[in-house]
């Protein structure tokens, strides 16, 4: 077969295939058409609605930071003149930031700042002496897919139970954050809390054991510092 023949056969078959092409649009084009306008009005829908997240993940950072700046506001000095933005005791200022933390947790509850909202919403509830509320909030940030926040809460409340005689279910919550550590909460970090734990109920035994893995896991460190100093006052 002569080269002319070939590309006038591929030529051919092209032909075809267009015109096979063009015959199935045409038999089919009401339902190209709106397979089209619907695959263009999914991708309208997902741009708005990643547009709207991303402006509502601004607009909750604004709020989450104000929450913390109203928390970190300083206190009053004796005697001082009455100031806008600063409290007159830490109660005052934590109720303030209690709100406005609990506001941020409900109107962004579907975003990552909600998790530290309910985590600083159940610190200030325990600062205020509201345990309940302050166990509601912290099991909420505990449930965060972050766990950075998740962890910092289960410590939290490991110290809530522990001061409210729930000592075992602390135990619990600590041995998990041992386990599963994380840049928040290092293992080192919650077998302090623990041994505390162990130390304020009577069991002194274990409280030295504890110390005395911190101390040699992390010897340069301050928890090994801690840990040591732990021991030192311990053994007197």
């Amino acid at each position: 077969m002569d080269t002319q023949t070939r590309h006038a056969l591929k030529g051919d078959k092209f032909a075809q295939a267009t015109q096979s092409s063009v015959t199935w649009l045409s038999g089919h084009r009401s339902g190209v058409v709106r397979t089209t306008l619907i695959v263009a009005a999914v991708v309208v829908v997902l741009g708005g609605l990643l547009g709207f997240r991303a402006w509502r993940s601004v607009s909750a950072d604004e709020a989450l930071g104000a929450a913390l700046d109203t928390y970190s506001s300083p206190l009053a000095e004796p005697g001082a003149p009455q100031m806008k933005g600063v409290y007159a005791t830490s109660a005052e200022r934590s109720k303030a930031a209690n709100q406005q933390f609990a506001s941020v947790a409900d109107q962004y509850r579907w975003l990552p700042q909600a998790a530290k909202a309910h985590y600083f919403a159940g610190v200030t509830y325990a600062e205020l002496g509201q345990n309940g509320p302050a166990e509601t909030e912290l099991k909420k940030a505990s449930e965060s897919w972050d766990r950075g926040v998740a962890n910092l809460a289960k410590l939290a409340l490991a110290g809530l139970y522990h001061q409210s005689g729930r000592d075992q279910e602390a135990i619990d919550l600590y041995n998990g954050l041992i386990a599963k550590p994380s840049i928040t909460v290092s293992a080192a970090a919650a077998q302090l809390d623990l041994a505390d734990l162990y130390a304020a109920t009577g069991k002194q035994d274990q409280a030295r054991a504890l110390w005395a893995r911190v101390k040699d896991t992390d010897k340069d460190g301050a928890a090994g510092s801690i840990a040591s100093q732990k021991l030192s006052s311990n053994n007197q």
